[in-house]
Parts: structure tokens; C-alpha cells; sequence
């Protein structure tokens, strides 16, 4: 009998974990299920976790070590950089394309509009923010009626999504009047064992991977000889532990949307009321994502003369897109993405270790796809017109906010909150969204890491592999 491949192992594991969670809100067992099945989808993402970081390490060094000649590192590094700025900046613009045709967040009813209207200008008064596009209802209006608003405004704001929205803006506007060039000051680790040990300076750590690996190749081959052999090996045990890990990959998945889903339970009826609200939003973020996926990347393969096809390609790289998929993070999949790049698409471990952990990092398609809809979903929601300029702003403050953006579950919240705060937007609109964010974190954590794979085969075939 055929042996099951991974990637369905996986997907029938999501699936049930899917079947247990209802099960489990049904019966009454969400105590059991978050005490006794949940960790074990923690420890699963604990593992990869902390996998990733030395994996990066290692895979840069061996890899920057291997290509020999420094040229050749400076002609694969800006054809890297310039791959994912092309593919990025793509992405944002065909969020902002679909937001604008299809106008999700434009309400139909007269009285919603002028309220979501009036709770923006509220804020933006209170703020001392100019109120966009010139419009100001507010001196048509009762003062009993900003008074509503105003008290309306004070409750949202204890909520428990807009407290957690709150900490998270406040903790980003302690560094609001730092340096311009402080995102370059920051690439730089002052300690690297402090950045080895924070996952959410994984740009550190790619900065001292790059720079020990050009000093190797810089240095004469004989006196270096010991190192390449101790990082090749090291990179060759963490690969080995990927290799442990995933044997046991279907029970990790299903404990773990298991667990995540069964903490939603509780709140069933008022979950699927708010997936209604936003479900045209939804939809929207989703095809956009599907349009990249299976339409974009595939066209740019050809575009650069790779040559694999349709079926192969996505046949290949399915391991890390349904294990993307399950942990929301591209960071903890980069171990699978690697295996998969070079196994099944036949790029180069030169190619694969170099250009793939850079992608984790500063390639983000997806979550940058999604920005650009929520912000623009956001402020036809309050009846907010934004000009063109603003929206080409929003293209770049994406495109910069996804550098360095950590690649774990819901960071592209965060760097939601840099886009809306860039344009005069109200970062903590960001609760509007929080129901819907998850499953689609999930989506765009896939066209993260089928980019990142994509890239890498452009590159690999322009270096004549």
C-alpha cells in the first residue's frame, strides 16, 4: 500500500481538529480539550520556534560561506532584495485595486455612515488630527448627540479588543520620535546572544549571519576549513531535528487547531454574528490572497523562464503551505520551506539557505495584501475618503512595515496599526477586525512562504542553476 503523504497527514489533522472542537463546545469539554490536548499544539510551535533561530544561523553562514565568491554574494543578495520589492509592492496594489472596486466597508444605510463618520471626527478632534477629505459633520449635529458618541467612544474603548489594541499603539508611539534611520540602527545587534534569544530579532541575527559568512569567504579557504565543517554540520543536525519533528507533524496540528479553536467556543453566536458583518471584507482579503497564490506566482515562473510545472510546483511546496497554514507563522514553517524548495523545486542549498530565511524576515506579500484592504475596509467603514496620494503612502509605509515584521501569528496587526497611524486613522480601529484575523493570518501565511519559495526558484535559475 501507497504511504500517505505529509501534507494530507497534515490536512486530515486540521480537519479533525476542526470535528473535535465542535465536539468538544458541544459537549461541554473546552476545559479538557484547552488542559490536555492545547499544549501539545504549543509545544509543537515551541519546537519549530526555536529551531528556526539557529536553523537561520547556520543555513545563512553555510550558505553565504559555499557561493565563494564575494561578487557573487552581491549580485544574488541585490537580486533577493529586488525580487521581494517587486513582488511586495504588487501585492499592496492589488489589495488597493480590489478594495477600491468593490468597497467592502462603503455602508448603505444613510444613519450608520454619519454615525461611523461622526466617531471618526470625534477622534480626530480630540486628537488635534485634521479631519480627512474636509468633510465635518460635527456642526450639524446636537451636542447631545456628540455626547452619544463621545460616551459610545469611552465603552468601546474598555473593551477587551480595544485595551489590547491600546497597549500595543501605546508601546508603538514610546519610539514614535526616534531617528528615521532607527529601523537601520536596530538591523544592528549590540548583543548576540540577547538577539539569538528573541525571535522578534530575527533581522540581527540575519545581520550577523551575512557578516560572519562574507568575512569567511573573504579569509583564505585553508584557514577557515574547521568552521565551514562545524557550521555544515550544525546546519545538517537542525535539519535532522526538522526531519524528527515532522515525522510526528499530523498529531501536533490537530492539538493545535484543536485548542485554538475550542477557546473560541464559548463566544460561538457572537463570532458568527461579527464573521457576517465582515464577511464581505473577508472575502474580499481572500481573493485577493487566492489571485496571488495561484495566479501570480506561477505567471512570474514563467516570466523568469523557470521552468516546473503548474501541478509540480504547488505539489511540491504543499508540506510548508498546509504547515503555514496551521501555525499562522512563516518563521516556524521556514524549516519545512527549505526541505520542500530544495528537495521537490530542485533549487540549489546554496540558493535556498541564502535567499529563503531573508524572505521569513523582509518578504511579506500577503500580510501586506491585507493591509493595504484593511486600511482602506476601515475608512470607508467611517465614511473616510482617502485621496490618491494617501493611498500611494499606504503602498509604501506597507511595503517598509513589512521589513523586519516578526514572522509569527498576528504581527501584521501590529504593522496595521504603523499604516493607519501613517495616514491620520485611528490605530485602534484594528479591534474591528481582530474577529476575522485569524483564519485569515492563516491564509496570508501561505502566499508569504509560496513567494518566498517562488523567489527563491527565480533567483536560483538567474544564477544559472
Amino acid at each position: 500500500m501507497k504511504k500517505l503523504a505529509l501534507h494530507w497527514k497534515i490536512l486530515i489533522a486540521m480537519v479533525l481538529g476542526i470535528i473535535w472542537s465542535i465536539i468538544s463546545g458541544a459537549m461541554g469539554w473546552n476545559g479538557f480539550t484547552s488542559n490536555w490536548i492545547d499544549p501539545f499544539g504549543v509545544i509543537f510551535i515551541n519546537i519549530l520556534k526555536f529551531i528556526a533561530v539557529p536553523l537561520v544561523l547556520f543555513s545563512i553562514i553555510t550558505g553565504v560561506a559555499g557561493l565563494g565568491d564575494p561578487s557573487k554574494l552581491g549580485r544574488m543578495g541585490a537580486k533577493t532584495l529586488g525580487m521581494y520589492l517587486i513582488t511586495t509592492v504588487f501585492s499592496v496594489s492589488v489589495g488597493l485595486l480590489l478594495v477600491n472596486f468593490f468597497q467592502p466597508g462603503v455602508q448603505k444605510n444613510d444613519e450608520t455612515k454619519i454615525n461611523h463618520r461622526l466617531e471618526y471626527e470625534v477622534w480626530a478632534t480630540d486628537n488635534n488630527i485634521e479631519v480627512k477629505d474636509g468633510r465635518n459633520i460635527m456642526a450639524t449635529v446636537s451636542e447631545e448627540k456628540l455626547a452619544e458618541v463621545r460616551l459610545k467612544l469611552n465603552s468601546d474603548m474598555e473593551s477587551a479588543d480595544y485595551q489590547k489594541a491600546a497597549a500595543k499603539n501605546e508601546a508603538k508611539n514610546a519610539n514614535k520620535n526616534q531617528s528615521p534611520l532607527q529601523p537601520l540602527v536596530d538591523m544592528v545587534p549590540s548583543n548576540l546572544i540577547q538577539a539569538l534569544g528573541n525571535g522578534k530579532l530575527m533581522l540581527q541575527v540575519i545581520f550577523f549571519a551575512l557578516f560572519f559568512g562574507i568575512s569567511m569567504i573573504l579569509m583564505p579557504k585553508e584557514k577557515t576549513e574547521t568552521v565551514r565543517s562545524f557550521f555544515d554540520g550544525m546546519n545538517d543536525i537542525f535539519i535532522k531535528m526538522v526531519h524528527i519533528v515532522m515525522d510526528y507533524a499530523p498529531f501536533f496540528v490537530f492539538c493545535l487547531m484543536a485548542g485554538v479553536l475550542a477557546k473560541s467556543a464559548d463566544n460561538l453566536d457572537q463570532l458568527l454574528d461579527i464573521f457576517v458583518a465582515l464577511g464581505y471584507y473577508t472575502l474580499i482579503v481572500f481573493g485577493g490572497l487566492m489571485l496571488m497564490l495561484f495566479g501570480f506566482y506561477p505567471l512570474l515562473l514563467r516570466v523568469f523562464g523557470v521552468r516546473i510545472s503548474y501541478t509540480d510546483f504547488f505539489k511540491g511546496l504543499s508540506p510548508a503551505q498546509f504547515l503555514a497554514f496551521s501555525t499562522s507563522s512563516s518563521a516556524a514553517t521556514l524549516p519545512i520551506t527549505i526541505e520542500c524548495v530544495t528537495e521537490n523545486l530542485k533549487v540549489p542549498e546554496k540558493v535556498s539557505d541564502f535567499v529563503l530565511p531573508i524572505g521569513a524576515t523582509v518578504n511579506m506579500d500577503g500580510t501586506s495584501l491585507y493591509q493595504a484592504i484593511a486600511v482602506i475596509f476601515l475608512a470607508q467603514y467611517h465614511d473616510v475618503d482617502l485621496s490618491m496620494m494617501q493611498q500611494l503612502g499606504i503602498v509604501a509605509t506597507a511595503t517598509l512595515a513589512s521589513i523586519g515584521a516578526a514572522a509569527v501569528p498576528s504581527a501584521g496587526l501590529i504593522m496595521l496599526m504603523i499604516v493607519l497611524d501613517s495616514i491620520g486613522l485611528n490605530p485602534l480601529w484594528i479591534a474591528i477586525v481582530f474577529p476575522v484575523d485569524r483564519i485569515l493570518d492563516m491564509c496570508r501565511t501561505v502566499v508569504n512562504v509560496t513567494s518566498d519559495a517562488t523567489v527563491s526558484a527565480i533567483i536560483a535559475k538567474s544564477e544559472g542553476y
